[in-house]
């Protein structure tokens, strides 16, 4: 199988991976042509598009520029919470209503890379099969590969593939978070925070920062004993404040569900909906895109930059700063500008 989920026939000796990998990247890509048959739907090219963003292609440039002006229509919306609170059952039933409504979908569905591989598990595709022979839905598991904040590191860039593909909506369920991987709330113009009866109390729902980072509030297996306890945890702490308490800020609602049955997913998409209108009215939904695009173009800033450093590393112009630093001319950070100053 590629990373792109196709399988692949091959005849003869299996060459070695170095020598495949030099193949691949000597292969010819045409990106307009690519980007010409994934804007008409074709689900071979957009899974190609994505495989050239998650290799991190020399052609990558080039990929961002032709996608450029198709980009910018798709409503995002993020689903994250702890492990097993039903994010994947979730974004299936979504799908399933979207679809219902005529939309065309997509789904990055980011896995924990597996330790040996460091490939994506691929359960989401696994519990996803329902829609698997749909062409208006686009589903495609990223691995993590160690990158904290609950996304593959790639996830805004394959996320603007889909957006130029054609889709109306794009879901991202992150892995399941803890207290430090909320980033999805930085890439969603709406972010579903899923909690779940006896997933923990509502102290550790605020520790884990939830109650910042949501925008609809969704308790699933409400079916269970303790949903009412839930609920009421969580409405407690939204009385305590935080950055949805001013005047004419949005107060994210809560919605109970059932996902394995389809219950209560038509109230969500309800609320979302909501959440999408108050983002156009307020010019909010303006302010999150520029602060997205602001934060995407500080990280290939910062992915240069460290290139950089690392060709300047073990350098002639490295070494004789740190003679400096050690000899007591200069310090650390006067001879860091210097550096600097230099890429």
């Amino acid at each position: 199988m590629t990373s792109d989920g196709l399988a692949v026939q091959t005849s003869g000796p299996v060459a070695p991976r170095g020598q495949r990998l030099s193949r691949r990247a000597r292969r010819a890509v045409d990106v307009p042509d690519l980007v010409a048959r994934a804007r008409d739907g074709e689900a071979r090219a957009v899974a190609r598009l994505v495989s050239l963003v998650e290799d991190a292609s020399p052609v990558l440039r080039e990929v961002a520029a032709a996608l450029a002006p198709h980009t910018g229509h798709a409503q995002v919306l993020g689903l994250t919470g702890s492990p097993g609170v039903g994010k994947s059952t979730t974004t299936t039933a979504l799908v399933r209503a979207l679809r219902a409504a005529g939309k065309r979908v997509g789904v990055l569905a980011v896995d924990p890379s597996s330790p040996f591989s460091g490939g994506a598990l691929l359960g989401d595709r696994v519990r996803m099969q329902d829609h698997a022979g749909d062409p208006g839905v686009y589903i495609r598991s990223m691995a993590s590969r160690g990158h904290l904040g609950g996304l593959a590191w790639a996830t805004p860039q394959a996320l603007r593939v889909l957006d130029a593909a054609g889709c109306d909506v794009v879901l991202v369920e992150t892995v399941g978070v803890g207290q430090s991987e909320l980033e999805i709330a930085s890439l969603a113009d709406t972010t579903l925070v899923l909690v779940a009866p006896g997933m923990g109390d509502g102290i550790q729902a605020a520790k884990a920062g939830i109650l910042e980072v949501a925008d609809v509030f969704v308790v699933n297996k409400a079916d269970r004993d303790g949903a009412d306890s839930t609920v009421r945890d969580l409405r407690y702490m939204q009385s305590l404040g935080g950055r949805h308490a001013g005047p004419g800020a949005w107060r994210p609602p809560i919605c109970r569900t059932v996902a394995s049955r389809d219950e209560g997913i038509d109230r969500v998409l309800e609320r979302i909906e909501e959440h999408r209108r108050w983002l156009a009215e307020t010019g909010e939904g303006a302010r999150r895109r520029a602060e997205r695009a602001a934060r995407e173009i500080e990280a290939i800033a910062l992915a240069g930059l460290r290139a950089r450093m690392g060709e300047v590393r073990g350098s002639a112009a490295l070494a004789a700063l740190a003679g400096e630093v050690v000899a007591g001319e200069t310090d650390p950070y006067r001879a860091a500008d210097r550096l600097l100053a230099q890429l």
